[in-house]
This record gives structure tokens, sequence and C-alpha cells, in this order.
């Protein structure tokens, strides 16, 4: 079956998309194999599973409607054979159980914000276009990143900045906000860009992108709970996977990939006390690592795809049961 062509797949081709699907190839050889594209997007990486595995079936779950709605559109020619949910990834068992499925061949993420989230500018999630500071990978649910400089605290919006953006200038940010909101709400990016180039000192030769990139990041990540998702779903679809299955997950900052990290080294591990001269029933590990380390992309991909130069990959295999 040929690839689909429309506007969107024509330009926007998902990071490291061959070694993802190369990961989870080796699980994906029976009749009638389950992959959960937990981060659906566009529908790239799971057109390239259902192309190069004809009896494969893919769950994508996206919290976006509209991503799920230009999804379904591309992956119409599979029929069946695609199923999209409306949902967060860490429903994975709620999802399955609802489907009447029992466990998964292979599972799929790809973090953070999606390609056409960024390029929308009505979206807000970018700092190069002006546009109302909305962030919300759901639309219809929850508050804006507008809602919350508005309405958290100094030592909230401090705790935000550098927790989840790793900012050196958390506070002097924070104040300038607080500072700025009192006489008008800060609504758009270009306000906001305006506060933090206004804080944060400009050193020649030494800065990396937009000086409120880190605050976008914090920001996004607060408004859309991603990181208690991701530690709630990361281990939910280990245990739906078979023995055999496979994990892969692209993470594309240090706070997403060490969650990961974790994780995958907590089951990859026995939790027999170490003082034991046997392994006990039921402590095994329940995963092997196939990654050394993070796999980052090749330099040909990062000529054609800027954006693939954060990204992080590792991939497990679920083991027996032991």
């Amino acid at each position: 079956m040929k690839t689909m062509k429309n506007t969107h797949s024509e330009i926007h081709r998902p990071v490291m998309l061959d070694r993802c699907v190369e990961l989870l190839r080796p699980a994906l050889g029976g009749q009638r194999p389950v992959v959960i594209d937990a981060t659906l997007g566009l529908g790239g990486h799971t057109e390239e599973i259902l192309l190069q595995n004809p009896n494969a079936i893919v769950l994508g779950i996206d919290r976006d409607p509209k991503a799920l709605e230009l999804a379904a559109e591309r992956l119409a020619p599979y029929g069946e054979r695609f199923h999209g949910v409306l949902a967060t990834y860490d429903q994975i068992p709620q999802i399955l159980a609802e489907l009447g499925l029992e466990g998964i061949d292979g599972a799929l993420f790809d973090l953070g914000v999606s390609s056409m989230q960024l390029d929308r500018a009505d979206r807000g999630f970018a700092y190069a276009q002006d546009a109302p500071l909305d962030m919300r990978m759901n639309q219809q649910q929850g508050q804006t990143a507008a809602d919350l400089l508005q309405e958290l605290s100094e030592a909230e919006l401090i705790r935000i900045f550098r927790e989840l953006g790793e900012e050196r200038f958390a506070g002097p940010i924070a104040r300038e906000i607080v500072t700025q909101r009192a006489k008008s709400p800060i609504t758009t990016s270009q306000q906001l860009n305006q506060i933090v180039e206004s804080v944060v000192p400009r050193v020649p030769g030494k800065q990396s992108g937009h000086p409120a990139k880190r605050v976008y990041q914090a920001l996004r990540i607060a408004v859309n709970d991603e990181l208690e998702i991701l530690r709630r779903a990361i281990p939910a679809a280990i245990e739906v996977l078979r023995p055999g299955g496979r994990i892969v997950v692209m993470s594309y900052h240090s706070l997403e990939d060490a969650i990961v990290k974790a994780v995958f080294q907590e089951q990859a591990s026995s939790s027999t006390p170490i003082e034991l001269p046997i392994e006990l029933p039921g402590t095994g590990a329940k995963l092997k690592v196939l990654t050394r380390g993070v796999e980052r992309a090749t330099e040909i991909e990062l000529s054609q795809n800027p954006r693939a130069a954060s990204a992080r990959l590792r991939a497990a295999e679920k083991l027996e049961d032991r």
C-alpha cells in the first residue's frame, strides 16, 4: 500500500522515524500485533508502522482533537487497522479494557509538543510568533498559560520556571511578571517575550536560541501536566506489554529523559535483596534495555530537521515473568 500524501504528511517527517520503526519491528511478527502510538500527532509514525507491518493494528492516542482529526484523514486508507483515541497516554490500561484487549506488542512515545502545534500561531506554543498564550494540547480543557501567569503567586512561578524550565533567572522573571500583570494582564507571546528579554542579560556569542525558550517550556509542561502524566504512563505501558513486546520513547529535554531512564533502570533490575544468594520468584527484571544510554539523530537527519537536535531515544523489551 502506498503512503497517503496530503499537505501535512508531505511537509512533516517524524524525528528518528526509521530507527523507531526498526526498534519496534522484532516485536511485531505475530498474526495480529497491537501497537500503541501514545503520541499520535499527525500520524507519521503510525503510518510507517502500518506500512511496514501489514498485520499490525495501531491504537493512536492524542489529547489534541485537531491532531486526531488530521491523523484519521491521513490514515483512512488503512481502515480498521488504525483506531484513534482522544485521551492522555496515562490512560492506556483503561483504553485497552474498553476495547477488550489484554495486552500490546509495542508502545511508542514521541514526547513534547508536535510540529503542528508549534507551527500554528493560534496555539501559543512558540515564542517566534505573536499569539494568545494558550499552550493547551486540548483547547477544550484546563487553564491556559495566560491563566497561570495571571493567577499563580510569585513563589509558584519561580518554582515552575526553575523546576520545569531549568531557568537560571526564574526569580527575576517571576518578579517582573507580577509587576507587569498588576498594570495589565499578560495574554500574548509578545508581552511575555518582552518581559523575559528585559530581565535576562544578553551575552554575545553565548546564547542558544531565544531567552524565553525555557519559560515557554516550563509553562507548556505546567499547563498540560506533562511530567506527572509521563510518570504514570511509562510504567502503565510496560505493564500491558506482552513478553517480547517493546517500548520506544523519544524525549526532548532532560526532565522527560530522566523519568524514562529511571523507570527503565528500575524495571531492568531485580528487586531481590542483594544479600540473598538466589533470586526470589516474582522479583526478576521485567525489562531488557535495548539502547546503550540515549541514541541521537544522525548528522544527515539533523541537516534536514533541526528539531531533531534535542531528541533522546531509549528502548526496552519486556521479559518473561520470573
